[in-house]
């Protein structure tokens, strides 16, 4: 019986040591066949832009077609999902970030989790907005525009792409963090948003700067503050609403990600390809032209990013009572 029992014991052993092997091996030998890089939005848009530049990085640094794949609809979540669900061997990957990210508080209904399911990779940037009005409004500053709107409550109104897109949440962590009584107006996307804005049917509106710099530069809007912790490069001029509203900052970012449970080593050898391409010179003059920077850094990074994320907005979330 002894004897039977160290059999069993040293063929569990064999097994878990075969396996822990073949992890290895599979990992030293990756990627052998082509790795899907899937974007829950449609062809064209950012998530779409950015999962292109690094998938054709990642083909040349590896020698193996990296392609992109749209699977859009519900807010970015069918295509997250699709990625959380795949077998985790390093062929399926999905290019997100932080509107996913949000939707896991803001949807109560998702069969997955973005914290639980998904294995953070890499960065790829971090995208600021810029709060922005028509020239005829009268605030000229972040501090004349609370003053306004503390004179007279509920009377100025604030666009958004929808209800739980990047403007709203940003302006409602401004709205929490500075008591101002604004009317929020949402819109199906912010290419109407920003079309009310120049007709001056609404009268503020946190864009993304890639919307929002041709406006800003042809004086059709002005620039009141950008919403990272300082200024941007691309708009140097421009203070940051953290200097009016201190520890004020709302970034979008988007990275790369792959099902819970990929091999520590795959993950490892894309976060390297990745960070080399990131510090590619054509590579991160591509993401400043976009006005981004470049969001490069370790695996452990980007999940200790996402942790803090994820905890920040579902306190801002919660508090403004945002449901899809």
């Amino acid at each position: 019986m002894r004897l039977l029992r160290r059999k069993f014991l040293h063929l569990g052993v064999g097994a878990a040591a075969l396996a822990a092997v073949s992890r290895v091996v599979l990992a030293q030998a990756y990627p052998t066949r082509p790795v899907r890089l899937i974007v829950g939005f449609p062809a064209g848009g950012s998530n779409d832009l950015h999962a292109r530049l690094i998938a054709e990085w990642l083909t040349k640094h590896f020698g193996r077609s990296f392609i992109v794949e749209n699977r859009a609809g519900a807010g970015g979540n069918i295509g997250a999902e699709a990625v959380a669900r795949a077998v985790p061997d390093g062929y399926t990957l999905s290019v997100c970030g932080s509107t996913e990210l949000r939707n896991e508080i803001l949807y109560s209904d998702l069969k997955f989790s973005f914290t639980r399911d998904l294995a953070p990779v890499a960065g790829i940037m971090l995208g600021p907005q810029v709060l922005v009005v028509h020239p005829a409004f009268s605030a000229r500053s972040v501090l004349e525009l609370i003053a306004a709107a503390k004179a007279n409550p509920d009377s100025l109104t604030v666009a958004s792409a929808g209800l739980g897109s990047s403007p709203h949440i940003s302006w409602e962590l401004f709205r929490s963090m500075t008591g101002v009584r604004i009317v929020h107006v949402p819109y199906r996307g912010g290419a109407p948003a920003m079309t009310d804005l120049l007709g001056q049917q609404v009268q503020l509106y946190f864009s993304t700067l890639a919307d929002a710099m041709e406006h800003i530069k042809a004086g059709r809007l002005r620039a009141l503050g950008v919403t990272t912790a300082t200024r941007v490069r691309a708009l140097p001029d421009v203070p940051a609403i953290a200097e009016f509203v201190q520890g004020y900052e709302a970034v979008g970012w988007l990275g790369v990600t792959a099902p819970k449970d990929t091999p520590t080593a795959i993950i490892e050898m894309l976060n390297k390809a990745i960070n080399t391409g990131l510090a590619d010179p054509k590579i991160a003059h591509t993401i400043a032209d976009w006005g981004e920077t470049v969001f490069a850094g370790s695996s452990a990074d980007f999940t200790r990013f996402i942790a803090a994320e994820n905890e920040k907005w579902g306190k801002v979330i919660r508090a403004a009572n945002i449901k899809l």
